[in-house]
């Protein structure tokens, strides 16, 4: 029985870190790659990060984490896997648009270490996958600066929450999200990204974040009948750099704007504005010697 829950608890864990790091985008390698650029067809390294942020949208309180994982990335003709997505039909990749897959997790949070929550149940890991359209507006050259894309991502995507003893559907969530990516802002080797995505989400993800039901009702913390709606709007800003020739840095910041949300009446809507940071390194350690083009 030891045995079989060991391994139970590395298959969690092994899972929690392939959707965190895939959702990651793996930042510093998807943000100093443009569009002309000649990478290998395929590369294996580690992805390291450690994140604080908040236990779930408009929540008073932080938490942090740490995540080490491999990763592989591969760019065939046909198909192409990592770099930011699960996978890619290159059969519709075009010079202005592509259709793939988009994947977010978010890390579980314990009720009890959570004021607003106490007494009730634990929030589980939660993961979302769906189909992304990525369209590039513009591209951009600077004297002294470098180059630049402007994206805009149309994302919809199915929720899960899971404690790995079951699965839940949680809705749907709408994420439109605008994003400028720029490769040589301070040096030819440094990338700067910044992004702005609103959120919308069906009732079951914001029943599973705000809603209060009779049986946890307290003094402090009333019923509470959540609808579905805008969720908030992230600003997030990342830059990333070459500590050496394989391995990258990569840092980011984001500011989550929860005002004008459709359940800022919840007893477990806490701030109307919330903030999350991280930093994170890609090692790559082994690649190939035939490159490809960029797309």
């Amino acid at each position: 029985m030891g045995v079989m829950n060991s391994r139970f608890n590395l298959l969690k864990y092994l899972t929690i870190v392939f959707i965190i790091a895939v959702s990651s985008n793996l930042a510093a390698q998807q943000e100093i790659a443009l569009e002309d650029d000649m990478r290998p067809v395929w590369e294996v390294g580690v992805f390291a990060a450690a994140f604080n942020s908040p236990e779930y949208p408009a929540a008073g309180q932080n938490q942090s984490n740490v995540i080490p994982s491999p990763y592989f990335i591969y760019r065939g003709e046909t198909l192409r896997i990592g770099e930011g997505s699960i996978a890619r039909a290159v059969a519709i990749d075009k010079s202005w648009y592509e259709l793939d897959l988009s994947l977010a997790g978010s890390f579980n949070a314990n009720s009890e270490d959570n004021e607003a929550r106490a007494g009730m149940p634990d929030l589980d890991f939660i993961f979302e996958l769906g189909p992304q359209l990525k369209l590039r507006l513009a591209k951009f050259e600077f004297e002294q600066h470098g180059k630049g894309e402007l994206f805009l991502n149309l994302q919809a995507r199915a929720a899960f929450s899971t404690d790995f003893s079951g699965l839940d559907k949680r809705g749907y969530v709408f994420q439109p999200v605008f994003s400028y990516r720029q490769r040589g802002w301070l040096s030819e080797k440094t990338a700067l990204s910044i992004s702005l995505s609103p959120t919308w989400a069906t009732e079951k993800l914001h029943d599973y974040f705000y809603q209060v039901d009779s049986d946890f009702i307290t003094d402090q913390r009333s019923a509470y009948d959540a609808k579905g709606g805008y969720l908030g709007t992230d600003l997030s800003v990342g830059l990333s750099f070459n500590a050496t020739k394989d391995i990258r840095i990569f840092t980011f910041a984001r500011a989550s704007i929860h005002s004008g949300a459709e359940n800022q009446e919840s007893p477990l809507f806490k701030e109307k504005s919330t903030y999350a940071y991280g930093i994170g390194m890609v090692w790559r350690l082994w690649e190939s010697e035939q490159k490809v083009s960029g797309r």
